[in-house]
């Protein structure tokens, strides 16, 4: 798969302190994902794969077929958006990844998640 599909991720965080239990080093975190067709074509989101790192460097793997149930065709010059979480040991972690994309006419390329931070508030000084 190449890289050189204008696709753009941008992500947001939040901490969850309603379903979290910090006494039972259960933290957990919100992400919204913002997927945005820079391209000319539209292209479908067809799996994703996210490296979960926790505070003591624990990493978890989560491969899959597309987020949250779907598999989003996102027209050109549009954006798809959805929220998902996940569960930390530490109060402090990161995500990564990528999301693996095709175009109208079958071209298959990979649209980066660069590394985002995970941060119980007033745990990162």
């Amino acid at each position: 798969m190449s890289n050189e599909y204008p696709v753009r991720v941008k992500v947001s965080t939040r901490y969850i302190p309603d379903h979290s239990a910090p006494d039972e080093q259960r933290f957990v975190f919100a992400y919204d994902i913002i997927v945005r067709n820079e391209g000319n074509e539209p292209v479908q989101l067809l799996t994703r794969h996210w490296i979960i790192t926790d505070g003591d460097g624990k990493t978890q793997e989560v491969r899959g077929e597309g987020v949250v149930g779907e598999q989003p065709v996102i027209p050109p010059g549009t954006e798809y958006r959805y929220t998902s979480g996940t569960l930390l040991n530490t109060e402090v972690g990161s995500m990564q990844g990528s999301f693996g994309m095709q175009t109208e006419d079958g071209v298959e390329f990979t649209a980066p998640i660069r590394p985002f931070t995970l941060a119980q508030p007033g745990a990162l000084h």
